[in-house]
């Protein structure tokens, strides 16, 4: 049974948590993948996107940028896929950087994968706040 969301300020919040934008771009060309997560954050008012280049399911390239609201609004392709907290974006981060390095030369196709559910907050722990 969900929960109504209590929204302070036009911010979402959960167990009691400010949450972020997450957004995706996946673009395939020439049998390589670039895969981008990007996660809006207020303070400073930044986007941080974090770039994956997969080729043959093995990640290849890992690297992350920052932009300004004003240029990542001027990028394509870019889609909202969820909102996390800060503490799901920090397992997040540190789990890629584990896996940039395991993935240097075998495929982590599902370990990208389950990387991404990550951000993803179950509704199942809005009961558990």
């Amino acid at each position: 049974e969900d929960v109504p969301s209590q929204t302070f300020d036009n911010k979402d919040y959960f167990c009691g948590k400010e949450t972020f934008p997450v957004y995706e771009s996946i673009f395939t060309e020439e049998g390589e993948t670039i895969r981008k997560i990007a996660i809006e954050i207020e303070k400073p008012p930044q986007i941080e996107i974090h770039v994956w280049t997969i080729r043959k399911g093995i990640l290849h390239h890992f690297y992350v940028e920052k932009l300004s609201k004003r240029e990542f609004e001027e990028l394509p392709y870019f889609k909202l896929i969820t909102r996390t907290t800060l503490s799901q974006w920090k397992i997040f981060s540190e789990g890629e950087a584990q896996i940039s390095q395991m993935c240097e030369s075998r495929v982590c196709r599902t370990e990208l994968e389950d990387l991404v559910k990550v951000l993803y907050l179950e509704k199942s722990e809005k009961g558990h706040c």
